[in-house]
């Protein structure tokens, strides 16, 4: 992946950032595969009469699938500076892909939503891992790039979503895209060859020797990964996240993932059923999920470089403030070419504006607490993916179809204000400048 400039000065270096990315961007495709497929599909499965599926129901199950992923971010943040990255990794995919299996197989309401809810599970633990691993990987000056370069696998995976149910659904039923997600559990043997362990964490946590092993086999400079002085005591110690430094950054991060992922989850989980709603048919209000998806891969690509210029905080803002203007102008009713264009702009600031909100989490706690961070990020956001889905159904069900747009673009202008006041960690400001000049020449 040398065209990504992630060498960082060192070829040995580059190769194996481009392995981690290359195996993280798969998992993470898993992830956006599982949250937009559920919007993709709903309408079918509304259409679906025998299995008497209602609009607030499908809200609620869209809220508990989230609520798996809440407390499988969290389990993931309290296991990946205790016992590593990979162990987490493998259980989360392995329960992800046995719980799609049981959505495909589940003939009841109350069986489809259990299953959801696992499935969440084992997905909470890929996105703060992956991001923790491709953090502590990539070279300092390529590390936003190379988190937003592996975000474009949520928006891949939502693309796929929507060509699955434009392709799929109306010949094999919406099952079947359920049954193609168990196929991840094959991989599962070959994604534990190719990915490596932390190094940072193997020295941290006193595994020195594997740490020199592992480096010895890919050729790298063990140096690079060194984690901060003193940070065997600090590592995975929640109350770090709470310390007199960090604490209202740790509570502004908090409320900025809630308002992200309540916009992610929620236009995700309803986009196609709030433009039924404007009119379109259902093969038009799927291709919107496609199209928002297919923006937020190009968002993500544009929003890397700057993030690595400017600072990930400075461009999430200005992110944010452009899917409020996006959201709120999908409200009005346009020609069709103008929508979709809408559609896709929003779709480019909306999905990079959370991914930003995760990469700026990345550079304001040192590497002892790094996953440690982005877990509860990810995990106390998890709340808004849940809220998100949850009151979009509320209000579609009371045929307030118009107002979902509003409500999300509330929630960017909320995020923009509240990362407003996130402030420098000096501590960490020290450490990365120590980092940059360790890169081998």
């Amino acid at each position: 992946m040398s065209s990504l400039d992630l060498r960082g000065g060192s070829p040995a270096i580059g190769r194996l950032a481009t392995r981690v990315i290359a195996v993280c961007w798969f998992l993470v495709l898993l992830d956006g595969l599982d949250l937009f497929v559920y919007g993709a599909v709903l309408p079918g499965v509304f259409e679906d009469k025998a299995f008497h599926l209602t609009k607030a129901a499908g809200g609620d199950i869209g809220s508990c699938t989230n609520l798996g992923m809440l407390l499988g971010a969290l389990t993931a943040g309290l296991l990946n500076d205790r016992i590593g990255r990979r162990l987490p990794l493998m259980g989360g995919v392995t329960i992800f892909a046995l719980a799609s299996a049981g959505a495909a197989a589940a003939h009841t309401v109350t069986l489809f939503g259990v299953a959801r809810t696992i499935s969440g599970y084992g997905l909470g633990a890929l996105l703060p891992t992956c991001l923790a691993l491709v953090q502590e990987f990539a070279p300092p000056a390529r590390k936003n790039l190379a988190v937003t370069v592996v975000m474009t696998a949520h928006q891949a995976g939502g693309a796929l979503a929507g060509g699955l149910a434009l392709s799929v659904v109306h010949h094999l039923g919406w099952r079947s895209v359920y049954w193609f997600g168990a196929l991840p559990l094959l991989a599962v043997p070959l994604i534990w060859a190719l990915l490596p362990e932390s190094m940072t964490f193997l020295i941290g946590s006193g595994r020195t020797a594997q740490a020199q092993a592992q480096a010895a086999k890919y050729g790298v400079p063990l140096e690079f990964y060194a984690p901060e002085a003193g940070g065997e005591r600090r590592r995975g110690d929640v109350r770090q996240l709470f310390t007199r430094t960090v604490w209202s950054t740790t509570l502004l991060f908090w409320v900025a993932s809630f308002f992200g992922l309540l916009l992610v989850y929620g236009m995700n989980t309803w986009l196609p059923t709030m433009m039924r709603g404007h009119g379109y048919n259902l093969g038009s209000a799927i291709s919107f999920l496609l199209v928002i998806n297919l923006g937020g891969i190009v968002g993500m690509l544009v929003a890397g470089p700057l993030a690595d210029r400017f600072g990930p905080r400075r461009v999430a803002l200005i992110w944010f403030a452009c899917t409020a203007i996006g959201v709120a102008l999908l409200a009005a009713h346009t020609s069709q070419v103008l929508t979709y264009v809408i559609v896709f702009v929003t779709g480019g600031f909306l999905f990079s504006a959370q991914t930003l909100i995760y990469a700026s989490t990345s550079t304001y706690y040192l590497p002892s607490v790094r996953a440690t961070a982005l877990g509860w990020v990810s995990g106390v956001g998890r709340w808004g993916s849940i809220f998100g889905p949850w009151f979009g159904g509320v209000l579609l069900s009371h045929g307030f179809d118009t107002a979902g747009f509003w409500v999300f673009a509330i929630a960017a202008a909320i995020a923009v204000v509240t990362i407003a006041f996130i402030r420098r960690n000096p501590e960490v400001d020290a450490y990365r400048a120590a980092e940059r000049e360790s890169v081998p020449a």
